[in-house]
């Protein structure tokens, strides 16, 4: 099978890897309109070869697009213009937006809209990495709007990347990404941003820094580029939670304030709950 995938970054690049390690991809295709990406990626042989848009979308069987998704807006529409039989899915972190676009598009069917619940806080294609998406959830969105034979394959695709798969209608898939992955993202920004402002005070302050301050800000080194198209498409949702997780800042603060640490430790003793879920 001879699969393109569009944007060779950080996504884009590990699945080539993880398709071309576990035998799926006979042949990969990478198209990105950095020529650097391509040659980094020939070089390393994640991709077999680099093409141009039109020509790498004609000669798949399965077209991945992997780009940010404000890119995928105008993309989708041109790439299922240019298809006859193939498969084509996203990776998007959004997906309300992106179907919409392509709702009424003559080759809709041919499209599966998912997203692989897997990354880190690097981009580019020198982050492309083996092994990314093991255990991983993959969400496919929307399935009743596409082709089953499409469905199955791209279900096949991600199980040989030994992922787990879940199915959400996309304003669903939305509502929940905002919880569990955009407002970590928002949170990491903004706590890196109130320690560098501290910092210009007190040059010692990542000296102290440990592990957990580490982990927690980890998420601020992740792409601006990337990141804002995808608060831009989610911005509602984003916002109802962002508002939630103020008013959960603003009851700590105010048990501070009152000197009420019964109350600040039954916060914590609430907030362990979340160990029952995740590990």
């Amino acid at each position: 099978m001879t699969i393109t995938i569009i944007g060779l970054g950080h996504i884009g690049g590990s699945m080539a890897i993880s398709l071309k390690e576990n035998g799926f991809a006979g042949k990969i295709i990478g198209v990105d309109n950095i020529q650097c990406s391509l040659d980094k990626a020939l070089r390393r042989r994640i991709i077999d070869e680099d093409m141009p848009l039109e020509r790498g979308v004609t000669e798949a069987d399965l077209v991945i697009l992997a780009t940010p998704v404000d890119a995928m807006l105008r993309l989708l529409p041109i790439i299922l213009d240019l298809i006859e039989d193939q498969v084509v899915i996203d990776v998007g972190s959004t997906k309300r937006r992106i179907l919409k676009t392509v709702k009424a598009h003559p080759n809709r069917q041919n499209f599966v809209a998912t997203h692989p619940m897997a990354g880190t806080e690097y981009s580019g294609i020198e982050a492309a990495i083996p092994n990314l998406f093991d255990g991983k959830y993959t969400v496919l969105c929307d399935v009743e709007d596409s082709r089953p034979s499409a469905v199955k394959l791209v279900e096949k695709m991600y199980q040989s990347m030994s992922m787990k798969i879940t199915r959400l209608g996309s304003k669903e898939h939305d509502v929940h990404t905002a919880y569990v992955s955009h407002i970590s993202h928002i949170s990491s920004f903004a706590l890196a941003l109130t320690v560098l402002e501290k910092e210009k005070d007190e040059k010692q302050i990542f000296e102290l820094a440990s592990s957990g301050f580490a982990s927690t800000v980890r998420l601020a080194k992740s792409s601006p580029d990337m990141w804002t198209p995808i608060f831009r498409q989610n911005r509602d949702n984003v916002l109802d939670v962002l508002d939630e997780h103020i008013n959960v800042l603003s009851q700590f603060r105010s048990f501070l304030i009152k000197n009420d640490f019964e109350g600040f430790h039954q916060q914590m003793v609430d907030a362990n709950r979340i160990g029952e879920i995740i590990e």
